[in-house]
């Protein structure tokens, strides 16, 4: 499936404004906010924290395939897609990112 069609089948992001991911020594390594240009992200590391309780080398593999087309232009054009960069950089180097969920206030 396309990354349009997978993103249908992920849970609504709309309650979080973003998600805070940090390294295992409890740095903060990335903010994906729930803006254009994020939101698909956004969805993506959320249902990966859910399913899997933090984006490990397995979450990231399965993140991978529900980028589908957009997995292979992180390939083949590095640093234009810094979220799904880093989700080859767990499969391939190892590690794992705790997720903190940032809620939206409604303001």
């Amino acid at each position: 499936m396309a990354f349009a069609d997978n993103l249908k089948q992920l849970p609504k992001v709309s309650h979080l404004a973003a998600l805070q991911l940090f390294d295992r020594q409890g740095n903060l390594v990335a903010t994906i906010e729930n803006k254009p240009g994020q939101s698909g992200s956004l969805a993506v590391y959320n249902h990966l924290a859910q399913l899997y309780g933090a984006i490990t080398p397995e979450a990231a593999k399965k993140g991978l395939e529900l980028y589908a087309e957009h997995a292979e232009d992180a390939r083949v054009h590095p640093g234009k897609h810094p979220n799904i960069d880093r989700l080859v950089t767990l499969v391939t180097e190892g590690g794992q990112l705790r997720v903190k969920q940032v809620f939206a206030t409604g303001e």
